[in-house]
């Protein structure tokens, strides 16, 4: 006889461990205008978390997964699932904690880019 998994064990995805962050995956996912724009969004909202579909890029569907992915396995998003919606947070204590300024001076730097920086 064979168990099943718990659905919620399933449904986790991986996520780096602190240690395992490293500052050139951060950067390499910090240095896309769609991602960044995602960063910046997240970062508006504080602690919240937003889904996916909150976050509307002007690319495909799989496109748009890459990228949440690529944020994700860089540790700079967590995304973990709430019934169907997969929520988005900004890993904003971890990287302060890792790479003080970092995060708000990439932000800054952002928010003096043209508008309409994020689209390609």
């Amino acid at each position: 006889m064979t168990t099943r998994k718990p659905a919620a064990a399933v449904r986790e995805l991986p996520h780096p461990e602190l240690a395992d962050i490293r500052l050139e995956n951060v950067l390499a996912a910090l240095a896309d205008p769609l991602r960044l724009a995602v960063v910046r969004t997240l970062a508006e909202c504080g602690e919240s978390a937003l889904t996916c579909s909150a976050l509307e890029l002007p690319v495909s569907k799989s496109t748009s997964t890459h990228h949440f992915r690529v944020l994700r396995e860089s540790g700079v998003i967590t995304q973990d699932y709430r019934g169907t919606a997969k929520m988005n947070a900004l890993r904003r204590a971890d990287l302060d904690t890792l790479f003080p300024g970092l995060l708000d001076s990439v932000l800054a730097a952002a928010a003096r880019e043209p508008a309409g920086g994020a689209a390609r």
